[in-house]
């Protein structure tokens, strides 16, 4: 199903395909031509991935985002913070249970050995003294547990103060003492070892100073002192994470642990989150390690925010605080990283993104994803498509020749066989190149004989037998194409028209195109690219590409171009010569005295301007052919005006189709049939 993923545990047979450099320079290649930045062309690839040859999908930045909120949603889905205090609950319940089997056990036992001395006759007025004694401190002991308060918190805060008869008991709470209150102070300090419980005087004294010093910091921020954070580290540096350099890192760790306990708190329900808050208060005996806490808070509210937003959990399963804890610093990890995800989509740095915790918080196959496209530039520089220096990405004449084979295929590729041959001219010739289709041999026909053809006519002619007697009337040879040399010059407005119409990205595309078959098929053949808007000029086809649009202008100045296109003409002696116009619009510009004059609507000096100089290309024989991507009157009366002088064809033709219009065309002019 679309937009729908099955997560499951890495086993090692998952494997994310790597890129395919050949592959993402076709992918990028309509985004490249459309702006002609190879930067944001490759952002946008990573952005949104792309569909391989083979059908398989290359994750982007969007589809890990999508993947990182899914996995987000899972754990809301499947968690009760509601459920924080059960555990502990439960834990209290059965270090009671312990404590009241115990006391019992201890009376009982105790009642039995009085028991056995009085019928020994060892007892004495001691021993029964000593029976009652334990009686009414069990007694105490049992009013004490049944007096307790019914919540967690509540008895917590009492059974610090109870003296346990049951060993294990006294144990088995000392040791959730234990894991609570180390649980609560490595939310906030990581290095932390041990509990409070665990602590000698001396560790206890290093805690206390080490939260007075940071106040002592802080307080400085705040009164515009420079803080000793080098000696601040160099003291305390084990209670925090080693990648903490500066005092900001320090202050945003700390805020990020106090917003993820915030976050638990807002995600449970009210009563369980005071339940929550008196529990923590009663865990804190020490009165000075307790204001040196709250004044923390404090002071780090003032400066940065550390409250916590809710997570709406709507789960079933409980969890204990440590696990409630680990879920709200995964959860706020994620939204840190999914913020990473949608800045890079937008332009900063993709590198800066951890694989690491990609991998720990989504997934391998999503890590792997990640560092694919963080290698996307460098995979490109080393198979020779990009290069980049000083900063500045630009492709390589291979890549140069990879967008134009793209843009060829592109056009090509949903033309059939025999596109090419709808409109045939039939010469008669010697010499030329062979086709697939034959025809009876003539006298002066090249020798390119069809053996199958002419053992078949000899076979019709006597008969199946051994051996085949061919005679001349037999032979049947391939017919032949000759090929003509020819210059062309293809002219492509370049005013701001064709940008705002969406018609630039479709004649880039085909001057990217036609570029790359004369190069490749037809080499002795010339081709020429201008481009004209208030001015004409000769563009380079490694330019093409990254062509930007800002360069585009007001004015259509065909007569500039045409002159432009004549010179660059003249060069060639070949009798075949052309340009190939491509415009949306009429003319609205001409040169006078080396200057471009604009007007709209067109002046009439404009259009005889224009006219003059499509005679003098008539004169030159040079054919002009025209190629409307809009149909408006104007146009089309200018049109009609230039092909009556020129004798070209004139063609209208969408953006989709421009293509095909003018390769197709290309191709049929080059090639003739011999009969």
């Amino acid at each position: 199903m679309p937009g729908s993923y099955i997560y499951r545990n890495w086993d090692g047979t998952q494997q994310i395909m790597p890129f395919d450099a050949e592959a993402v320079m076709e992918a990028i290649s309509d985004d490249l031509l459309a702006d002609g930045d190879l930067r944001r062309a490759l952002r946008r690839l990573m952005q949104q991935g792309y569909q391989t040859r083979d059908n398989a999908r290359m994750m982007g930045l969007r589809d890990l985002m999508d993947r990182l909120r899914q996995r987000r949603q899972q754990m809301l889905k499947r968690h009760d913070m509601n459920g924080v205090m059960d555990d502990i609950a439960k834990q209290l319940d059965a270090i009671l249970a312990q404590e009241r089997a115990d006391i019992e056990k201890r009376l009982e036992e105790s009642r039995k050995d009085l028991e056995w001395k009085k019928a020994e006759r060892t007892a004495g007025p001691d021993d029964e003294s000593l029976q009652k004694m334990l009686e009414q401190m069990a007694a105490r002991r049992q009013q004490q547990l049944d007096n307790l308060p019914p919540s967690p918190a509540g008895r917590v805060k009492e059974l610090q103060d109870y003296d346990f008869m049951s060993p294990a008991a006294r144990e088995q709470f000392q040791q959730l003492l234990a894991q609570l209150q180390q649980q609560m102070l490595n939310q906030t300090f990581k290095g932390l070892k041990g509990s409070m419980q665990d602590m000698s005087p001396e560790q206890r004294a290093e805690l206390r100073n080490m939260l007075h010093d940071l106040n002592q910091m802080l307080q400085d921020r705040a009164a515009g002192r420079e803080p000793k954070f080098a000696d601040f580290k160099q003291k305390y540096g084990h209670f925090f994470p080693p990648q903490i350099e500066n005092l900001d890192q320090l202050l945003e760790h700390l805020a990020q642990q106090m917003r993820a306990m915030d976050s638990l708190m807002q995600s449970m329900s009210a009563e369980q989150r005071a339940e929550l808050e008196s529990l923590m208060d009663g865990l804190m005996r020490d009165e000075q390690l307790q204001a040196e806490m709250a004044q923390l808070a404090m002071n780090l509210h003032g400066m940065m925010p550390t409250e916590g937003e809710p997570y709406p959990f709507s789960g079933d399963e409980p969890v204990t605080l440590s696990e409630a804890m680990r879920l709200m610093e995964q959860l706020q990890q994620m939204e840190e990283l999914e913020q990473q995800l949608d800045a890079a989509r937008y332009g900063n740095n993709v590198d800066g993104i951890d694989p690491q915790k990609m991998n720990d918080l989504v997934g391998s196959e999503e890590s792997q994803a990640l560092q694919q496209l963080q290698d996307l530039a460098r995979l490109l520089e080393e198979e020779g498509y990009l290069e980049s220096s000083g900063g500045k990405m630009e492709l390589t004449p291979r890549g140069i020749r990879k967008i134009g084979q793209k843009a060829l295929q592109d056009i090509f590729q949903y033309l059939k066989r025999d596109a090419f041959g709808k409109h045939p001219t039939h010469l008669r010739g010697r010499g030329g190149e062979r086709t697939d289709d034959s025809k009876e041999y003539e006298f002066g026909d090249p020798f390119y004989l069809d053996l199958q053809a002419t053992l078949m006519n000899a076979v019709a002619r006597e008969g199946i037998g051994a051996p085949v007697h061919i005679d001349p009337a037999d032979f049947e040879v391939y017919r032949t194409e000759m090929q003509t040399q020819s210059a062309t010059v293809l002219m492509l407005d370049m005013s701001r028209s064709m940008l705002l119409r969406g018609c630039y990205l479709a004649a880039k595309k085909v001057a990217l195109a036609l570029n790359h078959l004369i190069r490749t098929q037809f080499p002795r053949d010339a081709i020429y690219i201008v481009g004209f808007s208030a001015y004409a000029r000769e563009l380079k086809a490694e330019a093409l590409p990254q062509l930007d649009w800002s360069e585009y202008e007001y004015g259509t100045n065909l007569h500039h171009a045409l002159l432009l296109g004549r010179t660059l003409l003249a060069r060639h002696k070949t009798p075949n010569k052309q340009i190939i116009v491509i415009t949306d619009g009429e003319p609205t510009a001409h040169l006078e005295q080396g200057q471009s004059y604009f007007n709209y609507p067109p002046s009439w000096r404009t259009i005889q301007e224009t006219l003059r100089e499509v005679t003098r290309c008539t004169r030159d024989r040079i054919v002009i052919n025209t190629f409307m991507l809009e149909r408006t009157y104007d146009l089309t009366e200018f049109v009609n005006q230039m092909t009556a002088i020129n004798k070209g064809r004139a063609f209208y033709a969408t953006p989709e189709a421009l293509g095909e219009y003018i390769l197709v065309d290309y191709v049929n002019s080059k090639r003739k049939r011999i009969k």
